[in-house]
């Protein structure tokens, strides 16, 4: 059964965690089609004028996802989270390049929000998603990689119901097998948080997910808030 949920140890270890579930089947995924590139251009240049020279490390959600990642024995300013990776680049380079219609969607409301989007394709995934601290024996591989690695005992993953791993050290690099690509046409997105506005910031970006989902991919989405004290999705 597909779905989602957080390991009671990472609750406990956690508490501060908001999770935003997107579930969406039928999609249209390839390139990107033109409406879709103009509004990530956009968001890209609004979100530039809006940080100004701002430092990425006082912008609340990026400086919670630094003390997580403390928290778990990795040093952000090395590895750094998905969304903080995103706004570096933008930030050092000017823009982001388009990379297929279903990660820019992703990527533009990682941006918007500076919080960490996954996209998972679910035809790659053995049933549902668990968040849970590694045991150090679960495969994983890297985008553009065959060579398959391992997590270091005790820092967060996604892993599915087959033990493949997914995304490693919570929401810093995401699996080649998991990745949204040409034929992908059901997804499993997730938005997460730690800050204090935590609950309201996903809950923005899951509504715009949906939204971008709807007018550029089609296809029907449901969508679910969780936390420590509601931490699981299924489907139906």
């Amino acid at each position: 059964m597909t779905g989602f949920r957080y390991d009671a140890e990472v609750r406990a270890r956690f508490p501060t965690i908001r999770g935003g579930v997107l579930l969406a089947r039928g999609l249209r995924a390839g390139p990107t089609p033109p409406g879709l590139l103009d509004a990530f251009r956009a968001e890209q240049s609004a979100v530039l004028a809006r940080l100004g020279g701002r430092p990425l490390s006082e912008i609340p959600s990026l400086a919670a996802w630094r003390r997580v990642f403390r928290a778990f024995g990795v040093d952000p300013t090395q590895t750094r989270s998905a969304a903080e990776a995103l706004l570096r680049r933008l930030t050092k380079r000017g823009e982001l390049p388009s990379v297929n219609r279903l990660v820019d969607l992703g990527n533009l409301v990682s941006i918007r929000y500076a919080l960490p989007v996954a996209v998972l394709d679910l035809g790659r995934i053995a049933g549902g998603i668990t968040v849970r601290l590694a045991r150090g024996d679960e495969p994983f591989t890297e985008l553009d990689s065959d060579e398959v690695k391992y997590p270091e005992r005790g820092e967060v993953i996604f892993v599915d119901d087959g033990g493949t791993v997914s995304a490693r050290r919570w929401c810093w690099r995401q699996s080649a097998q998991s990745a949204a690509r040409e034929g992908t046409d059901g997804v499993l997105v997730t938005v997460e948080a730690h800050h204090e506005a935590g609950e309201a910031d996903v809950t923005a970006a899951l509504r715009d997910l949906a939204s971008l989902l709807a007018e550029h991919a089609g296809g029907a989405a449901n969508r679910v808030l969780l936390s420590p004290e509601r931490p699981e999705f299924r489907e139906g």
